[in-house]
């Protein structure tokens, strides 16, 4: 079983930067994705990046390309989310996800094994 611990959210305004960590208790399988996901009220669970440890695939959603960038470090077993320009619309309860080995969709939510509590982020304009 891993567990994972989100944390940086926070409330800051529209032009804003926040980086989110994710904290893993244990590695999963070398090929692993970690992916970022984000919630808001009324809305289903949206893909917001992905990233494959082994060769260091990267994948984001339009909304954040050239934003957002998603990163890892093994060593800490602990992902990334540095989240730059931010806009009101990027508010959202934020969560992390890891793979138990190698998916197919890492955009897709049920591909994931493990969820973090989600950490809020509040972008105001």
């Amino acid at each position: 079983q891993v567990q994972l611990v989100e944390s940086g959210g926070g409330l800051v305004q529209a032009g804003d930067s926040l980086r989110l960590s994710c904290a893993a208790s244990a590695r999963t399988a070398t090929s692993y994705y970690m992916g970022w996901f984000r919630q808001a009220p009324g809305q289903e669970r949206e893909f917001v990046a992905a990233i494959r440890r082994v060769g260091v695939y990267t994948f984001y959603a339009d909304s954040v390309k050239g934003r957002f960038t998603i990163s890892t470090d093994y060593v800490r077993n602990t992902a990334y989310l540095q989240m730059n320009s931010l806009k009101p619309e990027d508010t959202a309860v934020y969560y992390c996800a890891v793979s138990n080995g190698r998916i197919t969709y890492p955009n897709l939510w049920s591909s994931y094994d493990y969820w973090g509590q989600g950490t809020q982020v509040t972008v105001s304009s």
